[in-house]
């Protein structure tokens, strides 16, 4: 199991060294800001649409690995799929981030931060990202335990 946690480990720092998709989204037809006040960790996520499918997503922000590393890995999951299939793989990473399941079948590189349930002030840094993405594409009905604040 320690080379398995070696390996997650190593997955979320070169997505916090270099994050994919980071950079704004000069055509794009959604955007939310994100914040998380226990932290400090910012970020405007920005989407363009085609059709129903999420053609590009892009994200800048400052703020810690897991932060960082979540954004990085939700924009490599979701870019060119279906908006309705994005929301499922929210709702399984979502899942696994807060410890209502372990399995993480499915979720490629996102199984990285399944660790972060064993730590519950973690799960809002790495649930950020996709919060204000369900905010930037309009899914998000402002949920009560969302770590999102858009201003």
């Amino acid at each position: 199991m320690s080379e398995l946690n070696d390996l997650y480990q190593s997955v979320i720092l070169d997505h916090n060294r270099r994050p994919r998709n980071y950079g704004e989204l000069a055509e794009a037809d959604g955007k939310a800001e994100g914040r998380n006040s226990l932290c400090g960790d910012e970020l405007t996520v920005w989407v363009k649409r085609d059709g129903g499918t999420i053609a590009d997503v892009r994200f800048v922000g400052h703020g810690c690995a897991i932060s960082k590393a979540s954004a990085s890995l939700m924009t490599q999951a979701v870019k060119g799929k279906p908006i309705d299939e994005a929301e499922q793989v929210f709702e399984r990473f979502h899942a696994l981030v807060t410890g209502r399941t372990k399995e993480s079948e499915g979720l490629g590189s996102l199984a990285a931060l399944g660790g972060v349930s064993r730590f519950p002030i973690r799960v809002k840094c790495a649930s950020l990202a996709w919060h204000t993405l369900r905010r930037a594409l309009g899914t998000d009905a402002v949920a009560t335990d969302a770590p999102v604040s858009t201003e």
